[in-house]
């Protein structure tokens, strides 16, 4: 009897133990028309307790958007849980009022989110690769302008924003880390820091472990000698990465251990840059919701 009425009250405990819903709310806009690449959907999502009125947010600009609200648009039905993280977090009283813009991707995804100037430092045999698969139509530099010159001028004006780059962040996975990498790098004065999770390091297809050192080094140095050039200053702007070691990310160790050497010497270090591997995550949502908190508090946490 004893052990019925305890299984009993834990049955009844458990929903106090679950994450709360989510609240806030989610505007869309499905056509977000721009002169520099095709229109796309994207979704704002304004947290609880937002007022016109009120104090001005935070605001995170995310890639992938269908991924990161609602499962029903989502890869493979899974969602990043972003407005539920985030949510948690404000209420925990670890973040401050902070707006996420959900930025979806087009089927140019690929060439939309590829660092279009790192190009330039690849050896001919990665250039060759690149032009195979985009046809020579790589578009990184029209999406940043997109999101510099057309979607943020028009989310500070609809919306209560602080809009400096100390409030102003930037976040994606795979090819959308890269892409919110060179944003920070581009646009240091506009996104004062980005987060990149599972970053899709050898830009391709991962080689084989035969040839995967030997890409490594590769496109390590091309980091290494774009970085040199990039507009950012380490310190007034932060950069998280980070890796699963399964799957697709399993490939992924060899470039970012390459490139990691590197950062200290470019100015890197201390509490402005961190990379993290992450035992047992896979390349998927369900992988990057899990961890979300990680980056979202080194985006906007206390520091």
């Amino acid at each position: 009897m004893m052990r019925m009425l305890l299984a009993l009250m834990l049955l009844l405990a458990a929903p106090a133990l679950a994450a709360p819903p989510a609240s806030g709310t989610t505007i869309e806009i499905p056509e977000f028309a721009s002169k520099f690449v095709k229109p796309r959907h994207v979704s704002i999502w304004l947290p609880p307790g937002y007022s016109a009125q009120g104090k001005p947010a935070r605001v995170l600009y995310m890639h992938d958007g269908q991924n990161i609200f609602d499962g029903a648009n989502a890869y493979g039905g899974n969602e990043w849980g972003v407005d539920e993280a985030v949510t948690k977090l404000l209420a925990e009283h670890k973040l401050p009022p902070m707006i996420v813009i959900g930025v979806w991707n087009t089927d140019k995804r690929y060439e939309e989110y590829f660092p279009q100037k790192l190009v330039q430092y690849l050896p001919p045999a990665l250039q060759a690769k690149l032009d195979a698969a985009t046809k020579g139509g790589l578009q990184g530099d029209a999406y940043l302008k997109f999101l510099v010159r057309e979607l943020k001028p028009y989310i500070d004006r609809h919306y209560r924003t602080l809009s400096g780059p100390a409030d102003t962040a930037v976040m994606g996975s795979s090819m959308g880390g890269l892409i919110s990498i060179y944003a920070m790098a581009e646009y240091p004065r506009v996104f004062g820091q980005a987060a990149a999770l599972s970053v899709h390091w050898p830009l391709v297809a991962p080689s084989d472990a035969a040839n995967a050192a030997g890409d490594a080094d590769a496109v390590a140095a091309a980091f290494t000698r774009y970085f040199a050039t990039a507009k950012w200053a380490p310190g007034r702007n932060r950069l998280y990465i980070d890796h699963g070691d399964q799957g697709l990310d399993q490939y992924y160790r060899p470039y970012s251990a390459r490139i990691e050497a590197e950062m200290p010497a470019l100015g890197w270090s201390g509490d402005s840059f961190v990379s993290r591997t992450w035992p047992g995550a896979t390349h998927n949502e369900v992988s990057w919701r899990k961890r979300l908190d990680v980056p979202l508090l080194f985006l906007f946490g206390e520091r």
